[in-house]
């Protein structure tokens, strides 16, 4: 017997000009303390250094998670019902949707990705995994307003936001609600969001997390002045940066550095920034959530939190949320 054939991707290219990336860069580098966006981790290489993190035995998230979900999936299916639109933020190489898809059983699956690379490849081998499920993928950043003409086929259908990830914690709390604002809004009456959340837990295990003993972690934060000095003609020299990450407990997240390991003068487009000896460029937050907190922060937004799930050890959270 023949196979089903493949339904064809539809691909929707919402990325700004190329020049938000340099724009976003130069702002960054200006501002004091300086920092950069973690979206603009994702090249082709941020994107393999990040699969390679999940793999690692101190980063339990991934893990955690999975097993969380093969546990939960058919439960967010009883609850929320099939052939819906599933709509996913930050999908990268779709390894998580997997179980979804086989749940929900979506009329259509719409992986929203700033990684363009990285979306294609995903959505080939789901397109080869669920043959007759339409996909639409969209290369944008999801933290913008996202209108996607081709989904107006879909216009009854029941919207379902999946935010896995814990990606949710590299938003500061305000840019966080102001995302689930715009999540609720795009979910729309009778909607409903799935989302990952890290829980707060031992500092020693957070440490762990992001200071992994094969470097992988540092690799992917270096990996950022590598991308600026190939696509915006800069001249970081990455052996005189060194990855920092830790616990901020007044703050409830983990911080991510590179640090100045000498004074320097760094150059992109033409355009000149000093570093002092022992300056921290910041790269990234992760927010740690307590299951309250974290409901908290949705009810305030509108939604209404249902049902949270939450793993043996405590270490991390899916939280149900109807729009």
């Amino acid at each position: 017997m023949m196979p089903p054939p493949v339904s064809p991707a539809t691909f929707v290219d919402l990325q700004p000009e190329s020049g938000s990336f340099l724009d976003d860069v130069l702002t960054g580098l200006a501002r004091s303390p300086k920092a950069l966006s973690p979206k603009y981790f994702y090249d082709a290489r941020g994107c393999e250094l990040f699969e390679a993190i999940c793999e690692l035995p101190e980063y339990y998230p991934t893990r955690t998670e999975m097993a969380l979900m093969a546990d939960c999936a058919g439960e967010i299916a009883t609850r929320l019902g099939t052939g819906g639109l599933l709509i996913e933020f930050g999908s990268g190489a779709g390894v998580k949707t997997v179980t979804m898809l086989r749940a929900l059983q979506p009329a259509a699956y719409v992986p929203v990705d700033i990684a363009a690379e990285a979306l294609h490849g995903a959505t080939a081998r789901l397109g080869t995994e669920f043959p007759q499920l339409p996909i639409i993928a969209v290369c944008a950043d999801y933290m913008r307003q996202l209108q996607v003409a081709e989904l107006s086929p879909y216009a009854g259908c029941r919207r379902i936001i999946y935010f896995p990830g814990s990606t949710i914690g590299n938003l500061t709390p305000e840019e966080a609600q102001s995302f689930l604002v715009r999540a609720r809004g795009l979910a729309g009456k009778n909607g409903a969001m799935v989302v990952g959340v890290d829980l707060k837990k031992d500092p020693e295990v957070l440490h762990a997390a992001y200071n992994d003993a094969q470097g992988v972690t540092a690799e992917f934060n270096l990996n950022l002045l590598r991308r600026i000095n190939r696509e915006l003609a800069a001249d970081f020299d990455l052996a005189q940066f060194r990855h920092v990450a830790f616990y901020n407990a007044a703050a409830g997240r983990i911080e991510m550095h590179l640090e100045s390991l000498q004074s320097q003068m760094v150059t992109v487009s033409g355009r000149g920034f000093a570093f002092g000896a022992g300056e921290r460029l910041h790269t990234e937050n992760s927010y740690k959530y307590s299951e309250e907190g974290f409901r908290a922060l949705a009810r305030a937004t509108g939604f209404s939190p249902e049902q949270v799930w939450v793993d043996a050890g405590r270490r991390f959270s899916v939280h149900l949320l109807r729009s």
